[in-house]
């Protein structure tokens, strides 16, 4: 612990470290508390792992490493996200550790699906995604050699059997709550409407994306910006990904639909891109149309696993992004896309 602290506080040194909490789920993660013998240091920091039973399905479906590789490659990104004291990583045992800040300490107030964002807050966070994305509008090997692993979004096997497998059970436990135009389709189908956007992802301009941006893996600060934690789905490919799935899992149903158009526009007046490869209002609409059939997949895949999210999550997320596939013809947008 200490020479992972001392890298941002040379000099200090840990002489006792105690576990404070420990919350295993999808990953392995606990708070510790430090004191030390010589200089200074965080009070507490947050270490993350692979929990062993999840770490194949992160392997085939290429998420594995994503975040380590990430924060040990020094790329800077231009929003707020929790610091990295130390990433490493273990190939041959599939496995890695972040030394993190313990973002409690910023005063940080992670969110969930059961307590959903203002619309000033979402608009923060979209302001954030933007930067993100202009920052690497565009990128290839070539311009950032540090991120050359970084692969381009793709609806592969690997992700589409965890789904095809899941989502019906999901439609099974949500059928008293969603909408009937959703319990219409197939559990396959519902997966192919995700595979045909996801195969759009690298229509170009792509950028870095988070890949993971729900509501679940975000933080309000005391101020209302917004950060985001947890980039193991990093990917590269269309902004739209990103975006339509923060700010459709992170507002009520009524609130998205009553100012995801205005939203749309904060996002898009905020990229700083060439004005010929920036969305127009009516592209931005389209391609935010089409990415609901995104989170609706994915989250009624989470429905139909157990040990991943809490039902009452899965349920908030999966009736939010139905709602938004119901209300905006994410189906016609995607054969608009098509065409």
């Amino acid at each position: 612990m200490a020479a992972a602290i001392s890298r941002r506080h040379p000099g200090a040194r840990v002489s006792d470290v105690q576990l404070v909490t420990r919350d295993d789920g999808t990953n392995r993660r606990a708070r510790f508390g430090l004191t030390y013998a010589r200089g200074s240091g965080p009070d507490s920091v947050f270490l993350k792992a692979h929990a062993a039973n999840h770490r194949l399905v992160h392997l085939r479906n290429g998420n594995l490493f994503n975040e380590a590789r990430l924060f040990a490659s020094g790329i800077t990104l231009p929003l707020d996200h929790p610091l990295v004291y130390k990433s490493m990583i273990d190939y041959l045992r599939l496995d890695f550790l972040l030394v993190m800040e313990d973002l409690l300490q910023r005063g940080a107030d992670p969110r969930d699906a059961t307590r959903p964002m203002t619309v000033d807050q979402v608009a923060n966070g979209l302001r954030g995604l933007a930067r993100l994305h202009s920052e690497f509008w565009e990128f290839s090997r070539r311009t950032r050699p540090a991120l050359r692993w970084v692969k381009n979004w793709k609806p592969t096997r690997g992700w589409q059997v965890g789904l095809r497998n899941h989502v019906p059970g999901g439609l099974e436990r949500g059928r008293a709550d969603l909408p009937a135009e959703i319990m219409t389709l197939t559990g396959d189908a519902i997966v192919d409407l995700w595979a045909r956007y996801v195969g759009k992802l690298a229509t170009k301009p792509v950028t870095l994306l988070h890949g993971d941006a729900h509501i679940g893996n975000t933080y309000v600060l005391p101020d209302n910006d917004v950060g985001f934690l947890d980039w193991q789905v990093v990917r590269r490919g269309n902004w739209s990904q990103d975006v339509g799935y923060f700010l459709v899992s992170a507002l009520t149903a009524a609130d998205c639909r009553e100012a995801e158009a205005d939203l749309l526009e904060i996002y898009r007046d905020a990229l700083d891109v060439p004005r010929s490869q920036r969305p127009s209002r009516e592209e931005a609409w389209l391609w935010y149309r089409a990415s609901t059939s995104y989170g609706l997949t994915i989250w009624l895949s989470t429905l139909g696993t157990d040990g991943y999210q809490s039902r009452e999550v899965s349920s908030a997320l999966a009736g939010r992004f139905a709602s938004a596939f119901v209300d905006l013809d994410g189906r016609q947008a995607l054969q608009q896309l098509g065409a």
